[in-house]
């Protein structure tokens, strides 16, 4: 559980005092909360239905339905647009009902939101968050190019034209796209898809030579392209330890991290303004890459309600077994540890921050005042 420990040590003194003053939701919800029998709750998801964030709340739906009281019908739907900014500014003007409305955000909601994009009309700290899930990411290629690297070493890349399918270059696509550059790796973004599924269909049909996943979209459908000899993982993007280090990815062991390939590559370096520039962008893009949300106004008895459920799913004898091979391993916070990591997903250093913003100008054109 190294992301929790890390935020914990590093998260800002007063959000660390609230985080310690905690109670047992579970016991309380005994006594108060919401009934839901006879509703539908819809989720929604402002993806389209082939990425990650679609196999992630596919997967959580069912369970979440037999865990909330009175066993409502959960329906994921989704709404794409603008790389999840049409989404997010939706749920925003939503007000909380019944608690039949619920909202599940990326890294690349968050992304816009830290960078002032000026589409973004959304406040996290409006939204009641009631679980914050952990991932990781992995970039792949095609195995004529795979061949290309030496080891861990990517020089062997530098003098192939790359295309990649991207959601735009403020969202989690950030985190690739600089460490590529980083790398010395000529890699042209398409901009526009509406998931990351659609990027990795893009690398299935020919049209991209280098994509990237979550780990919940990579397990599901890249890793029967790599049983299938048509995709070789290149590297992970990486976990942090309790130390705040990058470490392997706990999912993936058995691949270098980013971190790893760089340090082995010429031209690369793990130091310096671009390296903690990524590194503070991971960090807010990963350890709590995916959260669930209630609207604004929720009352203490909805948010007690969501927090108990998924409480009790993580609590099933089979959790980990059943998480394992669809969301891979990776903390499922909830209740104060979820506070604390939305804060840490929602802040990054200026200097990291002024970085990406000039970066994001000079290298693609996006201006963000």
């Amino acid at each position: 559980m190294g992301f929790i420990s890390y935020f914990r040590k590093f998260v800002i003194g007063a959000v660390v005092a609230v985080a310690s003053v905690s109670y047992t939701t579970t016991s309380f919800a005994s006594n108060h909360g919401i009934d839901l029998s006879g509703k539908t709750v819809e989720w929604i998801i402002p993806f389209s239905e082939t990425g990650g964030s679609a196999k992630w709340a596919n997967f959580y739906a069912p369970l979440l339905s037999e865990a909330l009281k009175g066993q409502p019908n959960v329906v994921v739907k989704f709404m794409p647009g603008a790389g999840s900014t049409k989404g997010a500014n939706w749920f925003q003007q939503q007000s909380y009902k019944d608690g039949t409305v619920i909202f599940g955000s990326s890294g690349s909601t968050q992304f816009p939101y830290l960078l002032g994009d000026p589409r973004v009309r959304y406040e996290y700290g409006d939204w009641n968050v009631v679980l914050a899930s952990g991932t990781g990411g992995v970039a792949y290629l095609p195995p004529e190019l795979a061949e290309k690297m030496n080891g861990f070493d990517a020089g062997g890349l530098q003098g192939t034209d790359f295309i990649y399918g991207s959601q735009g270059a403020t969202r989690l696509d950030l985190v690739p796209l600089l460490a590529w550059e980083m790398l010395g790796l000529n890699v042209e973004p398409v901009f526009g898809i509406k998931g990351r599924g659609d990027g990795r269909l893009m690398f299935e049909r020919g049209e991209a030579n280098i994509d990237y996943q979550t780990s919940s979209s990579y397990l599901k459908g890249v890793t029967p392209l790599v049983e299938a000899g048509t995709a070789v993982p290149m590297m992970s993007w990486g976990a942090l330890d309790d130390d705040g280090n990058i470490v392997r990815d706990p999912t993936f062991p058995d691949m270098p991290t980013f971190k790893e390939v760089c340090e082995a590559t010429d031209g690369c370096e793990t130091r310096g303004d671009k390296w903690e520039a990524w590194k503070a962008f991971f960090i807010a893009g990963f350890p709590a890459q995916k959260m669930v949300f209630l609207p604004a106004g929720a009352p203490d008895d909805a948010i007690v309600t969501y927090t108990a459920a998924f409480e009790t799913i993580k609590a099933r004898a089979d959790f980990a077994e059943i998480s394992e091979g669809r969301l891979g391993k990776y903390p499922q916070m909830t209740g104060d540890e979820a506070k604390v990591a939305l804060d840490s997903a929602t802040r990054v250093p200026d200097s990291a921050k002024q970085f990406v913003t000039n970066w994001l100008k000079d290298r693609y054109g996006v201006s963000l005042q």
